[in-house]
């Protein structure tokens, strides 16, 4: 107003190069703010309010941007969890979602219909997950439903009750398999209204619901013809199985003879401690008798593909994955050719492979009209 010079002092500027000497560094995080010294004894009070204030305006946004950043992932990561698991981009919407077959809250399945004049074998799809963890929602790691629905081949993929929830039944693994087993028996009491041949459905699945897709496959049928349930009148046999990754025994003597640093099976029985599982298998000899596939093969059971991620079995030497050893398929393979059953056996690096994966092998099988597998 006066045509006064303005004070003298150095210029402010958040992002301007300058001097070590003139800079100080105040750290919030991973954010660093640098802040150049002014020159104070040359600016009068107006002045020197107007530096202060924008030197806290750029400490505020600078501040500012990755606390907003924060907050919005953890927004999405909490609408993410209410929301639940989803299927991944490469399967196809399903026909019905959410179909209760019984009255746990994961007592659920979805099921994807074939196009077809006529009725369709189906694929019954069991997630792995120890039995303890995992969701239908993992179904594109076990088949690729979008080709066998172009096959005509209808899908269902199931929720089932985890052990640890479970641990007041005896044994906990009973929760995971009889709901298994339900759930099957849910979906051929269907049959006529979801356009399925109930005598063409075959499991697949992966680790823990690999070795339930072979428990269903290997154990006597579980219809009870008496029943007042239709359900429950309804067959648990299987057409066939294609299978990932399979635990094929429960037996810990017998894992520990194949794969010498096995650690897996004992939570089956509520046992979570392997040396423990192998100091009590004579007391639970029944329950692997009732619930570990090897032992329930017979020569009466249909054919099974077997797949496994890791390279050459190895039998009596300690693996990489000894929880999913090529030496459980090996073993199994062995058993089956003694009682004269079908049985495909193949591992990643193989050099005599028939079926790819598990998806070929359904097509080519499910699709080959035959009296008996």
């Amino acid at each position: 107003r006066h045509n006064k010079p303005a004070p003298h002092f150095k210029e402010f500027s958040i992002n301007s190069k300058m001097p070590a000497r003139l800079q100080k560094r105040k750290r919030k995080g991973s954010e660093v703010i640098l802040v150049r010294k002014i020159n104070i004894k040359h600016m009068n009070t107006k002045n020197t309010f107007i530096a202060t204030f924008l030197l806290i305006s750029a400490m505020a946004v600078s501040l500012a941007a990755p606390l907003a950043a924060q907050e919005q992932e953890t927004t999405r990561k909490k609408k993410k969890k209410a929301s639940g698991p989803s299927y991944g981009t490469s399967v196809p919407k399903p026909t019905l979602s959410e179909v209760a077959y019984g009255t746990n809250q994961r007592h659920v399945l979805d099921f994807w219909k074939a196009a077809s004049d006529q009725p369709t074998p189906l694929v019954f799809v069991i997630h792995g997950g120890g039995w303890r963890n995992g969701s239908k929602e993992r179904l594109n790691r076990f088949v690729d439903a979008d080709a066998l629905l172009k096959e005509g081949i209808s899908v269902v993929a199931i929720n089932y009750r985890y052990t640890k929830n479970n641990s007041e039944l005896k044994p906990p693994v009973k929760a995971p398999l009889y709901d298994a087993a339900r759930a099957l028996q849910f979906v051929r009491s269907k049959a006529a209204e979801w356009n399925i041949d109930k005598t063409r459905i075959a499991a697949a699945g992966s680790s823990a619901g690999a070795c339930s897709s072979l428990w269903l496959l290997y154990h006597d049928d579980l219809a009870d013809p008496e029943s007042e349930d239709p359900i429950a009148r309804e067959s648990t046999r299987l057409y066939c199985a294609a299978v990932n990754n399979a635990q094929t025994t429960l037996d810990p003597q017998q894992m520990k003879e194949w794969t010498p640093n096995s650690k897996y099976g004992g939570h089956a029985f509520g046992i979570n401690d392997f040396d423990q599982f192998l100091a009590e298998r004579e007391k639970i000899l029944p329950w692997i008798a009732e619930y570990s596939p090897y032992a329930l093969v017979s020569a009466e059971d249909p054919p099974v593909y077997l797949y496994y991620k890791g390279s050459t079995p190895a039998i009596g030497k300690p693996q990489k994955d000894p929880t999913h050893t090529a030496n459980f398929g090996l073993k199994l393979q062995e058993r089956c050719k003694e009682i004269g059953l079908k049985c495909e056996f193949t591992y990643h690096g193989a050099k005599q492979v028939i079926h790819e994966d598990s998806t070929a092998y359904l097509i080519a099988t499910l699709k080959t009209p035959q009296n008996k597998p």
